[in-house]
């Protein structure tokens, strides 16, 4: 089975970590094209329109025609186009699917978007539980990392007594991810522990945002209730995260893991999320406890394999 993913941006990553997965686990074949960059992140590309010379889109053409399945991500759907060539004239005996990440104008526009995929009986997948409320007749597909990479192996220093102890967050937009926040629970935390750095991420290339994050001690991803791809990373890496989860979240979370206890260390205001900082700051084997875990639920319960399955059983069913 030949399957193009296609989207404008990569959102957080996602098509081509899907994209090598899919070649890395399965007999199928997958190709993926992207037409822009944003936030500088500069992800793995596959065939990058920008990238194409002298208007030679002929690869482009043949994967087009070859592809069994049309795995559109964001915003994109047959009425987009690469270059010169417009999906929709090579949608013919293709099964399409319909994959959401929370994009902005799909969160305000969603239902038109449902609309359409009832009419034309498209299949739709989420990224994160919350999105189930969103998007009508759709399926949670998990985000995945490869967790077996170097970048996401995990450092054993969670415990050592150097300073300064690092506290991060990776958000790509910071006005939706709670960073005022976060930061006012840093500057009341130095107050009393004055040896804590603060380490906002940004708009850094992503290898390079591994990196810095696998150096840091602590990790706050969001209070929104449900969780980012920059969870994962750093559960991967070892690391004790702080998110906001709601019930739906840890509800959905426990029903595709099949884990009775979640990694993350929950806080779902600003008071609880500083009680928890200050009990990691000053408990380095509760960060110890907490990153051990983080790594051994990923190893245990959010492999590549896990999640494939689920999205390779949307691919196969009518």
């Amino acid at each position: 089975m030949n399957i193009l993913m296609i989207t404008q941006n990569d959102p957080a990553g996602m098509a081509i970590a899907f994209t090598n997965a899919i070649n890395r686990y399965t007999e199928h074949s997958c190709r993926l094209i992207t037409s822009q960059d944003r936030y500088g992140i500069l992800f793995e590309k596959d065939i990058h329109i920008p990238d194409i010379h002298d208007d030679d889109f002929g690869e482009v053409e043949q994967l087009l025609k070859d592809a069994d399945i049309f795995h559109f991500h964001m915003l994109q759907d047959e009425n987009s186009h690469l270059g010169p060539l417009v999906i929709r004239d090579y949608m013919k005996g293709k099964k399409i699917i319909h994959h959401h990440h929370g994009h902005p104008d799909f969160l305000i526009n969603a239902q038109s978007f449902n609309e359409k995929y009832k009419k034309l009986g498209r299949k739709v997948i989420v990224s994160t539980p919350d999105l189930l409320k969103v998007a009508e007749n759709s399926v949670w597909i998990p985000n995945l990392v490869p967790i077996n990479d170097v970048q996401y192996q995990p450092r054993y220093d969670n415990t050592l007594p150097t300073e300064p102890i690092k506290i991060c967050q990776a958000p790509t937009r910071k006005y939706d991810k709670h960073t005022e926040v976060f930061k006012q629970a840093i500057s009341k935390l130095k107050v009393q522990k004055p040896h804590i750095e603060e380490v906002i991420i940004e708009r850094r290339p992503h290898l390079e945002c591994l990196s810095i994050k696998r150096k840091c001690h602590i990790v706050f991803d969001h209070m929104r209730g449900w969780f980012g791809i920059s969870s994962l990373e750093s559960l991967a890496q070892g690391k004790p995260v702080i998110a906001g989860l709601d019930e739906w979240n840890i509800r959905y979370i426990k029903e595709f893991t099949g884990a009775d206890r979640l990694p993350w260390l929950v806080a779902r205001d600003i008071d609880s999320l500083a009680k928890l900082l200050k009990r990691l700051v000053t408990e380095p084997e509760q960060r110890q406890r907490s990153g051990t875990y983080a790594r051994k639920f990923m190893e245990q319960y959010w492999t590549e394999q896990h999640a494939l399955q689920l999205l390779l059983s949307i691919y196969m069913t009518d």
